[in-house]
């Protein structure tokens, strides 16, 4: 189980500056002890500064909060001076030096005695499922892809760091490679008990392998949670966005009704969404809908209770496990229903271009979204 009373890892208004460029702006989250922690967000968005500042390769600003590790201000310690090992994109392996070696080269720095690294290598080497035996004299010209980013992996768990930093580790390996080392880098996780703080801008990849999330946008904190809280429940249009794909539609409150918003949209079509206290009667409201949760109807079919907005198929895109079902609404708005591909030889959908046809959701599955 993760401790989650002793944050291992704390950001407490952090922010780093490059020239005018604000790469990271007042941060501030815990990650606990054991925790597979991500940090997730699009190129610039202050992801690496904030995993370079957790290493030691930079600095916060003066005056630009602390960064503390198992208690520690670590401001102004060097990369060395931290309980951490890194693992980066590019493998930073030697070329010149066998795995062993490279594997090794810490514990050399340290001035351990032979035989314990020697021991420890081939331990290290065995938790990242690489063959002592068969790879400890190989040079990295002779490894694959993904047999590089284990030896790189294995030559940071070797150090037994308090917490492993990833880079998006994954980044220069084929997709199959990459599903199997996303499984492996979980359970290897859950297996030492080991904090890992992974860097990604891949989406699944981040709700594949994490306990939580921090989606990151412009030097800031979107959002922070588990998987289904960043998918399920996002905050902003971006993290709705960013994280899978969803359906927006705006409209003006008009009354609350059995526990429910009543919403009109543009060319007067009404919805229902979820209450909340914190919306009032004529606010302009903003909402996302993942496509998964929405389902194509005959006009007269719609479910009771259901919300209904009336278009005319578009297109229907066959993506093997799913089908993506291209709804024109009555405004010009597209929406995508993603429907479960049950056969199309046996069972096909019954749609084609240019059906009338009406796109429904429960309104509990409206996210309400906070202005950006």
């Amino acid at each position: 189980m993760i401790d989650q009373t002793h944050p291992v890892v704390q950001f407490a208004g952090v922010s780093k500056t490059f020239g005018d460029v604000k790469a990271v702006n007042n941060i501030s989250f815990d990650i606990r002890r054991g925790e597979f922690f991500s940090i997730l967000g699009p190129s610039g968005c202050g992801k690496t500064t904030t995993l370079r500042l957790l290493a030691g390769f930079e600095e916060p600003d003066e005056d630009g909060g602390e960064v503390r590790l198992l208690g520690e201000v670590v401001n102004n310690k060097r990369p060395y001076e931290r309980q951490i090992g890194m693992v980066f994109q590019s493998y930073a392996l030697f070329p010149h030096l066998s795995v062993e070696r490279n594997v090794g080269f810490g514990l050399e720095q340290r001035n351990t005695p032979k035989g314990e690294i020697a021991t420890r290598v081939r331990k290290a080497l065995g938790m990242v499922r690489l063959a002592p035996d068969t790879f400890i004299r190989r040079m990295p010209a002779q490894l694959s892809g993904g047999q590089r980013q284990r030896v790189a992996l294995a030559r940071a768990l070797v150090l037994n760091p308090a917490i492993l930093l990833l880079d998006e580790p994954l980044g220069a390996v084929d997709l199959k490679v990459r599903k199997e080392m996303q499984l492996e880098l979980k359970a290897l996780n859950k297996q030492l008990g080991m904090t890992f703080v992974y860097v990604t801008h891949d989406q699944e990849e981040a709700l594949t392998m994490s306990d939580r999330i921090a989606v990151m946008n412009n030097g800031l904190v979107a959002q922070l949670g588990t998987p289904a809280e960043i998918y399920e429940d996002p905050r902003t249009a971006f993290v709705a966005e960013f994280i899978g794909e969803s359906n927006f539609f705006g409209g003006r409150t008009v009354r609350r009704v059995d526990g429910q918003l009543e919403l009109v949209l543009s060319r007067g079509d009404c919805i229902r969404v979820p209450d909340s206290p914190t919306i009032r009667q004529g606010q302009d409201v903003r909402i996302a809908v993942r496509p998964e949760w929405m389902d194509v109807c005959r006009p007269a079919e719609v479910p009771s209770g259901e919300n209904a907005l009336p278009g005319e198929i578009r297109d229907v895109i066959y993506l093997g496990e799913t089908m993506h079902v291209m709804v024109t609404l009555r405004d010009g708005n597209e929406v995508k229903v993603a429907l479960r591909n049950e056969g199309q030889l046996i069972k096909p959908l019954p749609w084609k271009r240019g059906d009338t046809a009406v796109v429904a959701w429960l309104p509990e599955d409206c996210q309400i979204l906070e202005e950006a």
